[in-house]
Order: structure tokens, then C-alpha cells, then sequence
């Protein structure tokens, strides 16, 4: 091998933060948080957060968990469990609604069960319950009823706030014209800062480099969509 040597480096796994504390509020994402944080003043018992992928819902259901207590469950698993095994501690997180396969009946079921109950439904997706193509009508009509939270794309003060957060937990020393030369040319994207993070935290490790300019944009020239956006942070 040519030039520098690369030092070997183990694949080790990173902490993901999803405190309250971690959760960054801007304009973009402030109506939503401030509905989340009334739990359990809801102004139903039921609430469906929407967002794009890598706007940050991953993380704000797992903060209304720990406030909770939730159970988390995907959409297409709701369907395999009694509904008030899922209710039974009167809290129900539901990612990615509506999914590949959601049974209508058990969902329609727990929201009847948490109205009856006193308990909550917290469900998360990337489009308005009106655009899942219900077909039971009973649904449909329930899931009318339901407040829907907002969560707007990553502005520039959520992104580079993460930015330094990742940084700084992998105990890398970045200067302010890292961070502006990543925000003009990064995915809008939670889950594309957290990749391409631990990309740039690799390479200064095996090249055992500084993290400059060059290299942050050898990282980003490689670096492909499927890689960005693979998963929500």
C-alpha cells in the first residue's frame, strides 16, 4: 500500500441518544415536541406524528416512551397481539403506520380500547392517516378524529447541533468550517448526520488523520443514498 498506512479499525457499536435531553427543539420541530411533552394532557387519546424519514420521529418516540412507558410496536405487528396485552400498561407507541400490512380491525380496536381505557397511542408515520388507503370505514372515520403532530425536515440549527453532539461523542475535534462544509452538501437528514459521522470518524481512524476539509469530502464523494438513508436516527 501506497502513502499512509490505514490502521485496522474495530467495528464497535456507538450509543444512539434518545434523551429528551439529546432531542434539539427548533422552529421545525416545536409544535410537535410541546404536544409530546403535554403527555398526558392530550387533547385525545390517541396522536399520530408525522414526519419524513430522518426528521427526527424515531427519536421523539422513544423520548414519549420513557415519559410513558410504553410498549413500542410496528404497524404490521399490531395485529398478532391481543389489544389489551399491548394496552395493558394504558400506553401504546406504533411505528412506521401504516407499513406493508397493517391489520385495520386491531388497530381500530386499540383506539376504542385507549378512549375506554384512559390510555394513549402515540403512532408514527411518514404521511397523514387520510393518505394510508384505510379501507374499514370504522377506521377510517376514528382515524379522522385523531390530532396529527407535525415534524418539519431538519432545519440548519437541528442539523448542526447534531453534528456537534456526534462529533463530540466520538471525541473529535471539528472546527466551525467542517461543520458550514458539511451542511452545504449533507442530506437533509438526521440519519444521513449520524452515517456520515461515523464514516469521517472511521476514515481519520484508518488513515490516522485529523478530520480536515479533504477528508471529510473523500467521505461525502463516496458515500452513496442508500447509505444516507438507510434508517431513521
Amino acid at each position: 500500500m501506497t502513502g499512509r498506512s490505514r490502521q485496522l479499525v474495530f467495528d464497535l457499536p456507538h450509543r444512539t441518544a434518545s434523551g429528551r435531553d439529546d432531542f434539539l427543539v427548533t422552529p421545525a420541530n416545536a409544535a410537535a415536541v410541546e404536544v409530546i411533552d403535554r403527555y398526558p394532557d392530550w387533547p385525545a387519546h390517541a396522536l399520530v406524528l408525522v414526519g419524513e424519514t430522518g426528521s427526527g420521529k424515531s427519536h421523539l418516540l422513544e423520548v414519549w416512551r420513557a415519559a410513558s412507558g410504553a410498549k413500542l410496536i410496528e404497524a404490521h405487528q399490531i395485529g398478532q397481539h391481543p389489544p389489551d396485552a399491548l394496552l395493558e400498561g394504558r400506553a401504546l407507541a406504533i411505528d412506521n403506520a401504516p407499513g406493508d400490512v397493517m391489520d385495520e380491525r386491531a388497530m381500530f380496536h386499540l383506539l376504542n380500547l385507549a378512549r375506554q381505557s384512559g390510555g394513549h397511542i402515540l403512532i408514527a408515520s411518514t404521511s397523514d392517516p387520510g393518505a394510508w388507503g384505510t379501507k374499514l370505514p370504522d377506521l377510517a372515520s376514528r382515524l379522522k378524529a385523531v390530532p396529527v403532530a407535525r415534524l418539519s425536515p431538519p432545519d440548519d440549527p437541528i442539523l448542526r447541533g447534531v453534528l456537534v453532539k456526534l462529533f463530540a461523542d466520538r471525541q473529535l475535534a471539528i472546527d466551525e468550517s467542517i461543520l458550514s462544509y458539511l451542511l452545504v452538501r449533507m442530506p437533509r437528514a438526521l440519519g444521513a448526520a449520524r452515517h456520515i459521522v461515523a464514516e469521517i470518524d472511521r476514515e481519520a481512524l484508518e488513515t490516522q488523520n485529523p478530520v480536515t476539509r479533504p477528508l471529510v469530502g473523500r467521505v461525502l464523494q463516496r458515500l452513496t443514498a442508500p447509505d444516507l438513508f438507510d434508517k431513521e436516527p
